[in-house]
């Protein structure tokens, strides 16, 4: 048989050959460093039997594919350690991820010193290099093996998996794990790895499941590559925003508020509102935007009409119906509580009109449009409006700022007519990156173009032919304007395409910042209409967009970005006056008045502690300025600058350095940093 190999070149054998076999007569070096191969393009195990022509590839740890084989064995070399030591651990799935593996066990919660405790498990599971066999069961004698060792979550799986399904395995010494594969030759190869947390997680990811214990790994060929990326992990931890964002006391969360509900305290609570005044004057200043205000909640037959309660109710708040006395009966009444009705708890018309928190602002805006007639002079008429909104997330995927149960988002609606489409549509896409890049973030985003899936149509308004005109029109404007995108069917909104700009938070997870949709059904839905230049009533169509996004969120990003370190202007605290002494509180005092006059977030720090220790506090708290004043400065009405940008900036007049931060502030400027803030004074 003919092999022809990655290079072209090509190899004749007269038998059989597996992977592995055809990896070692080509070198030892590549045997010993493979972790999987691809026969003609498909993924298979080095145990593959290769007995036809067919093209072989041989992949190392430096492939994607051959890293997930690797780590995919220590998830098992993970899994064996665990029931050497906790035999009562009932076991779940171990699957390899992008930065590594993990495996969920039902078990109860680790501390590090368990970690620790397994690793070493693991260290003399590897010594003893077993190699791995892999061998196929019957369905019936495998879930009954499973059952006989008391593994729930094992014979789940088989029993889901379709009739006909090869049931496969991989042992290792004693040790046998259910499982697709790939997977190494033996334990023995695995020469660094790491157990990096230990977390709860839902088994099969619903929050009506039970709680296990997930323990997170990662594993590299040398431990160079592994130390690197622990100290990779390390600066990410400092960079979360769920953890520096807490130290940094811009938010805190309290279990009795509530998961998912975040308390901002001053320092946040300023960013935030810094953040929406500048949306709100650039929205309506600079782009032509009327602002609105609508109730935090209505009633289900406002989103009955656009199809909203039919998608969204399962993620809804729902608070009470509107007319109570006709859907219950006294019993039921008696259920009340403090005038708010547990739905969950009682039999109900679904006809009948409940009150809920609003997931979106849409329906709302909607009917500000049609409060008043409009003719075609009237459009675009664009409806911004700073909105809290409401969504029941599942527990398990809630996390810091990114995802929350209630947010404030910057949502507009631009109500235009068909030929306004494609030039609105573009300045909603350069009103989202104006924002963006102001806030240092704009190059981290990705852009992907969201359509239906015709293959789950009936989740969508319209038809197949609506959906392609559409979408069409909207690719040719991504087109037009220049973006590198990508496209991702079933992401769709069920009234429209739209472009989601995509970005990750330090630990690699992807989550949609900002949103620019295209609808094309719900004028109709809301009869809305405008009069035009031929005095007949026409269907607009409507552009759902945010421009920052979530504020929550978006602040989320940017101080995993930033490392806490926000630019000048969003700074809840932009200079802080240091007197060298108490003899020149008087002039300190005098600085940050003037300070203030000119809109300066400042403060004084009239504190006893020596110079260096003040300094060295204003660094640790990420502030833009210090001023320092002592005898020279009082003399000359004068301030020593030091910056987080440039360190030690020197000696200037008060009235320049007022005006030099009032345009940077004013100009929103993002200064760079050009030194090391920790100076030698800072450190006195």
């Amino acid at each position: 048989m003919k092999i022809t190999l990655k290079d072209g070149s090509s190899k004749q054998y007269d038998q059989a050959m597996s992977v592995y076999d055809i990896a070692l007569d080509i070198s030892e070096g590549l045997a010993r460093a493979a972790c999987m191969g691809e026969v003609d393009g498909e993924p298979v195990d080095l145990r593959t039997v290769v007995d036809k022509d067919a093209t072989v590839n041989i992949l190392t740890f430096d492939s994607d594919e051959g890293k997930k084989a690797y780590r995919h064995t220590c998830s098992h070399v993970l899994a064996e350690a665990v029931k050497n030591l906790y035999p009562e651990a009932k076991l779940a799935i171990g699957p390899s991820i992008d930065t590594g593996f993990y495996y969920d066990f039902d078990i109860p919660p680790l501390s590090r010193e368990d970690l620790d405790k397994i690793e070493g498990e693991m260290k003399k599971i590897i010594k003893k290099g077993d190699k791995i066999k892999r061998f196929t069961m019957p369905r019936d004698e495998a879930i009954q093996m499973y059952k006989d060792k008391g593994e729930d979550y094992k014979v789940q799986l088989i029993e889901d998996l379709p009739e006909g399904e090869e049931i496969s395995f991989y042992q290792q010494g004693e040790f046998v794990e259910l499982c697709a594969g790939p997977h190494l030759m033996s334990t023995k190869p695995i020469k660094a790895f790491k157990l990096t947390s230990s977390s709860g997680a839902y088994w099969r990811g619903d929050e009506k499941n039970k709680m296990l214990t997930r323990i997170y790994g990662t594993a590299y060929t040398k431990k160079d590559e592994l130390n690197d990326y622990l100290e990779y992990l390390a600066d990410i931890k400092n960079r979360d925003h769920n953890k520096l964002g807490r130290e940094m006391e811009l938010f805190t969360t309290v279990d009795v508020v509530g998961q998912g509900l975040p308390l901002f305290m001053p320092k946040g609570a300023k960013i935030i509102q810094k953040l929406q005044r500048w949306i709100e004057d650039t929205e309506d200043n600079e782009w032509g935007y009327v602002r609105t205000r609508t109730p935090y909640m209505a009633k289900s037959t406002l989103y009955k009409i656009s199809d909203h309660w039919y998608h969204y109710k399962d993620g809804m708040f729902l608070l009470g119906y509107d007319n109570i006395d006709d859907v219950m009966s006294a019993e039921d009444k008696s259920k009340e509580v403090r005038g708010v009705q547990d739905l969950n708890l009682i039999e109900h018309d679904e006809d009948a009109d409940v009150f809920a928190l609003r997931p979106m602002t849409c329906p709302f805006q909607y009917y500000v449009y049609k409060a008043r007639q409009h003719s075609y002079r009237d459009l675009p008429y664009r409806m911004g409006e700073t909105s809290t909104l409401f969504r029941n997330e599942q527990a398990g995927e809630m996390h810091g700022l990114t995802r929350v149960r209630q947010f404030t988002i910057s949502e507009g609606h631009l109500v235009c007519t068909p030929e306004q489409v494609n030039e609105e549509f573009k300045n909603c896409v350069e009103l989202a990156k104006f924002c963006l890049t102001t806030l240092g973030i704009e190059e981290d985003v990705t852009y992907r173009f969201s359509k239906w899936d015709p293959e789950d149509a009936d989740k969508y308004l319209g038809t197949a032919e609506d959906w392609d005109r559409v979408q069409d029109a909207m690719r040719n404007i991504l087109d037009e304007i220049g973006l590198e995108y990508t496209e991702a069917a079933g992401e769709a909104a069920f009234y429209g395409p739209k472009l989601d700009l995509q970005a990750k938070n330090v630990y690699g997870k992807e989550d949609t910042i900002i949103t620019i949709q295209l609808d094309m059904f719900l004028a109709e839905r809301y009869d809305m209409y405008y009069i035009d230049s031929d005095g007949e009533r026409k269907r607009p169509y409507i552009i759902h967009r945010t421009s920052i996004g979530c504020y929550e969120r978006t602040l989320a990003w940017m101080i995993e970005k930033h490392s806490g370190k926000f630019p000048t202007w969003l700074c809840p605290e932009q200079v802080r006056v240091l007197p060298v002494s108490e003899k020149f509180s008087e002039y300190a005092e005098s600085v940050r008045a003037e300070l203030r006059r000119n809109g300066v977030d400042v403060t004084l720090d009239n504190s006893s502690e020596r110079i260096g220790y003040k300094i060295r506090a204003a660094q640790m708290e990420k502030i833009p300025y210090m001023l320092v004043v002592g005898a020279k400065e009082s003399e000359d009405g004068t301030v020593s600058v030091r910056s987080r940008f440039a360190g030690d900036e020197g000696v200037k007049p008060l009235a320049e350095f007022v005006s030099s931060i009032c345009e940077e502030i004013r100009t929103k400027e993002f200064r760079k940093e050009t030194k090391n803030e920790d100076s030698s004074e800072a450190k006195n």
